[in-house]
């Protein structure tokens, strides 16, 4: 959630009690009551809460576990050929779980405003700090996902369990898919461009590298290419049959989805034109089978396909943790000291942690030169 309303300079702390400081203010300089200001900032809270940004939940699933065993295949079970008297093999979980931690910390920002400030302000200026700290939730929540993504570094969970990224070549053993083998020591998801510029192969390289794993719609998951405007652009000249700057033809075609601006083309469209929106995100266009999704959330100079089974869905590569008593999941606002008047001095808390739950369901790569993969650094 994002204002364009003014940020006015309220934060301060308390500086002790005078005479003043005794007289009590119960409504804003426009007449609205304050008890009714913060019955409204715990509704907004509670959609916030009920619906995080579309792309995180495209990317991720909500868990209260500490730690997850996860198998890393999607390959369904193995029937056998049934004779007469013969019993058949029980089916049991795949060899290839993994157990996969999730990292938490606790967050938190307060809000005070003085007296002397709530009697001249009117319910916009305050409602205008309440809008910005959802926008910062909503930025903080979203960036932890991504930055989880585009990460190789292993991390350690407070717990003390490994808190992975996607497969990186560390050794991980790689389940194959319909007879494709993937050596642990070299198949990495982290890729770079290795020259300036975005070439087809580039993207499609991602593209199989996740669908080659299966994590595509044989498994009920959507392909996502999720780009910053400046890659966006690049990707939506990309035509089938040209060559990129590494010589290396397109296979495909970016056709625009139905939100396109309108435009003269001489060429014809054979197939269905991607949405305009997918689960509550614009759609730029398609590549092949997956999607191009513009998002300024997403770092200049890189680009992710993402495997999405859905909003908040278990087949989704990034697991967010919340807390496991539902008193402390999502963003709180608490009373500050002052309890006859909660919003003069309150108190937002925010708890979640990440960690990759499907290694193989996204691959991500740099534009760059070099052959060596460097995470993007996210602003706070």
């Amino acid at each position: 959630m994002t204002t364009n309303l003014p940020f006015f300079s309220v934060f301060g702390a308390e500086r002790g009690t005078n005479t003043q400081g005794d007289v009590l203010v119960s409504q804003t300089s426009d007449g609205t009551d304050l008890n009714a200001v913060w019955a409204e900032f715990l509704e907004t809270l509670d959609i916030y809460n009920q619906h995080r940004t579309a792309l995180a939940s495209l990317i991720s699933y909500q868990t209260t576990r500490q730690i997850d065993a996860v198998p890393q295949s999607v390959a369904g079970a193995q029937f056998e050929v049934a004779s007469e008297f013969g019993v058949p093999q029980g089916n049991r979980l795949p060899n290839d779980v993994l157990k996969l931690g999730y990292g938490f910390e606790d967050y938190d920002i307060a809000s005070r405003f003085t007296w002397k400030y709530l009697r001249d302000a009117d319910t916009r200026q305050v409602e205008a700090v309440h809008a910005s700290v959802l926008e910062g939730a909503n930025r903080k929540t979203t960036t932890a996902v991504l930055s989880r993504l585009f990460d190789p570094a292993q991390g350690t969970t407070p717990e003390g369990n490994p808190e992975y990224g996607l497969y990186s070549g560390d050794g991980f053993h790689i389940p194959s898919y319909l007879g494709a083998e993937f050596d642990p020591d070299t198949d990495t998801h982290y890729l770079t461009t290795g020259s300036a510029v975005l070439d087809p192969s580039d993207v499609e390289t991602l593209l199989e590298k996740v669908s080659g794993k299966g994590f595509n719609a044989d498994s009920g998951r959507k392909l996502l290419i999720l780009a910053h405007p400046n890659e966006a652009k690049v990707v939506a000249t990309f035509r089938a049959g040209e060559p990129g700057a590494d010589s290396v033809e397109a296979h495909f075609d970016f056709i625009p989805s139905v939100a396109a601006p309108a435009r003269l083309v001489t060429e014809q469209i054979i197939g269905e034109q991607a949405p305009a929106q997918w689960n509550g995100l614009p759609v730029l266009g398609s590549y092949g089978d997956a999607l191009v999704i513009e998002s300024r959330f997403i770092p200049a100079g890189y680009v992710a396909v993402v495997a999405s089974a859905g909003p908040n869905a278990e087949g989704n590569p990034v697991g967010f943790r919340v807390h496991a008593n539902p008193d402390y999941q999502g963003l709180r606002i608490i009373p500050g000291s002052d309890q006859r008047y909660p919003l003069i001095s309150s108190y937002y808390a925010l708890g979640f942690g990440v960690g990759v739950r499907h290694r193989g369901g996204a691959a991500v790569i740099k534009v760059t030169t070099s052959t060596s993969y460097t995470a993007p650094v996210f602003p706070n």
